[in-house]
């Protein structure tokens, strides 16, 4: 016998609903098919299933076909991740290709980027080094970085066009997105907090330069977040924190300028789906203006592959 005051609810009168009146968000003819062989990139994406990620995938590469056909802006905003496990070719032929009018990146893409540059390699063994005080010492790097950027404020360059100046005879440059993108014309905005980034420890480092050259880059990316009205898309890559602070602001600028934007994609893609990118990125800078911010989660290496492979099937 039960010591509690109450019993069991009774559910012999409970009301039911059938299937076919309840219906239901999930159909079989939205289901996944089995891909065929030989069918390539496109018969892969058309064999992805009509739910979440799948029409998010499939959305995000006609948005950004149309952006390209429009001749909207299309800006990639990266991180640190996605230039050092090896993505900086798939982006520089997206960018030959019209995918990507623009970058925006944070103080580790930049790092990475500027490494592989000189050397080919970039990445440092951090629990080995982090013990004497080695880790972020790199010579080179922190000399020549910190050149470009007294450069940049000598002659009022922003940070990005000024590395990819000083990287421009650099022995690997072909492997470089910021030489890539310097030698297209194409802009690459570099954004730092001081004390985030191994060059900001060197002799040479100069904090009203990096203020300077990072400030400026920050209004260039608002001309360029300008012209995503109407059609262009925002891509954060990798980006957990800085960048997604970033482009929010640029948001709040230009619309305070009185520039129109509304009615273009953003996207997120990380291994998780933190917090700001997700409101910053993804939610924010459609409310009222139309629209829509799509997230997509994994690795970089496999998903930037696989939305580049799908824009240059979709190809006449």
């Amino acid at each position: 016998m039960s010591k509690y005051a109450k019993g069991p609810m009774d559910f012999a009168l409970l009301k039911t609903v059938s299937l076919a009146e309840r219906g239901g968000k999930v159909k079989i003819a939205d289901f996944a098919s089995p891909y065929r062989k030989g069918s390539g990139v496109n018969g892969w994406l058309d064999s992805l299933p009509h739910i979440l990620a799948g029409d998010s995938f499939r959305a995000l590469v006609e948005a950004l076909a149309a952006a390209r056909d429009k001749r909207r802006a299309i800006i990639w905003g990266l991180g640190g991740h996605v230039i050092k496990c090896g993505l900086a070719p798939v982006l520089a032929d997206l960018m030959r290709r019209g995918y990507a009018t623009a970058f925006a990146l944070n103080g580790a893409a930049a790092i990475h980027d500027f490494e592989i540059a000189l050397a080919g390699h970039t990445s440092e063994d951090v629990e080995a080094v982090l013990p004497d005080g080695r880790f972020g010492a790199a010579e080179e790097t922190g000399r020549e970085m910190n050149r470009a950027i007294e450069e940049a404020y000598a002659e009022g360059l922003g940070m990005g066009e000024a590395l990819g100046r000083r990287l421009a005879a650099a022995p690997h440059g072909d492997f470089s997105l910021l030489v890539q993108a310097y030698r297209q014309a194409v802009p690459v905005t570099v954004h730092v907090a001081v004390g985030t980034d191994t060059p900001h420890m060197h002799p040479t480092a100069n904090g009203a330069a990096m203020g300077s050259a990072s400030h400026r880059d920050f209004r260039l990316l608002c001309a360029y977040v300008a012209d995503l009205n109407e059609g262009g898309a925002y891509l954060n890559v990798g980006s957990a924190v800085l960048l997604p602070e970033v482009f929010l602001k640029t948001v709040s600028a230009v619309r305070n300028l009185g520039h129109p934007l509304a009615n273009f994609t953003t996207a997120n893609f990380d291994f998780l789906q933190h917090y700001r990118p997700r409101v910053n990125v993804v939610e924010r800078p459609h409310a009222h203006s139309g629209g829509a911010g799509y997230a997509i989660t994994g690795h970089h290496e496999l998903t930037i592959p696989l939305l580049a492979a799908a824009l240059i099937e979709r190809e006449a």
